[in-house]
């Protein structure tokens, strides 16, 4: 495969730590011509069904031949596997804990390999911290065309993770809040394909929280500063949103439990 050159970052690891700029000089240190992009670093601690769907909606986004690296990993120092993966022309670096599934799922051809080649990790390895050790220096010698089923054995059973699935019971369709945004935005599982053979054409009263929100907005300005709206988003997500504010204010909802948070649309009448 000919490589972009360029290593993405996704991490639950947050800025005020050293741990990114560690693995940053680790990639660098093996590749000096690496170019590192920064997906993310403030998943929520632990959170791998965030992480793996940030992945998998950011991926494609990228050339042909970049290596991402997606580090939120619980399980570090248990017998969880570190793999790395290959497909649609982008390879991806990390634990073996569900992280990848939303790739895997959607892309049936990924082959995937156990690494387990210790030529291609640093000479050191802790029991805490694989992101620095095993995973960039990986990503590094990737990004320089190394081979990726040189750094261990094929596998075919990665560990799978249980996403949460909208679903329709009687006239009512049930999504959940999977991430808050930056803006306070409220990012649905609910996806636009789905949504709309549900609407039939009706315009949906969506309701989450506190809160009802009557029709399907086409961008933030419909309404008026201030004002709570839905629409579907950059990403073809149910995103609740309120003009010029933040909607994870807005629901009546503790922030700490807004991840999950049912959301309900109906039919308008």
């Amino acid at each position: 495969m000919k490589t972009s050159g360029i290593i993405t970052l996704l991490t639950d690891f947050g800025l005020s730590d050293p741990y990114v700029a560690m693995m940053k000089g680790v990639i660098l240190t093996i590749n000096p011509d690496a170019r590192l992009v920064d997906i993310s670093h403030q998943i929520r601690v632990g959170a791998i069904f965030q992480a793996g769907s940030l992945i998998h909606e950011t991926f494609s986004y990228f050339p042909r031949g970049t290596v991402h690296v997606a580090v939120v990993d619980p399980g570090v120092g248990s017998e969880r596997r570190c793999i790395g993966l290959e497909t649609e022309g982008h390879l991806f670096v990390g634990p073996d804990n569900g992280i990848f599934w939303p790739v895997i799922e959607d892309h049936k051809e990924t082959r995937i390999v156990h690494l387990t080649t210790e030529s291609y990790f640093l000479p050191h390895i802790t029991r805490t911290f694989h992101g620095r050790e095993v995973f960039a220096p990986v990503a590094a010698h990737l990004s320089m065309g190394i081979d990726l089923q040189m750094m261990g054995p094929m596998i075919e059973d990665p560990i799978e993770l249980h996403v949460p699935m909208p679903k329709k019971e009687g006239e009512t369709y049930y999504g959940q809040v999977i991430r808050v945004d930056n803006f306070g935005n409220l990012i649905t599982n609910i996806r636009r394909p789905e949504l709309e053979i549900f609407l039939e054409s009706a315009q949906p009263v969506t309701k989450i929280g506190n809160l009802t929100i009557k029709k399907l907005a086409h961008i933030y300005a419909d309404v008026e500063e201030g004002e709570p709206l839905a629409l579907i988003n950059s990403s073809d997500s149910l995103e609740i949103a309120v003009n010029l504010g933040r909607a994870d204010r807005y629901i009546g909802v503790d922030s700490e439990e807004i991840i999950g948070t049912v959301v309900k649309v109906n039919r308008s009448e």
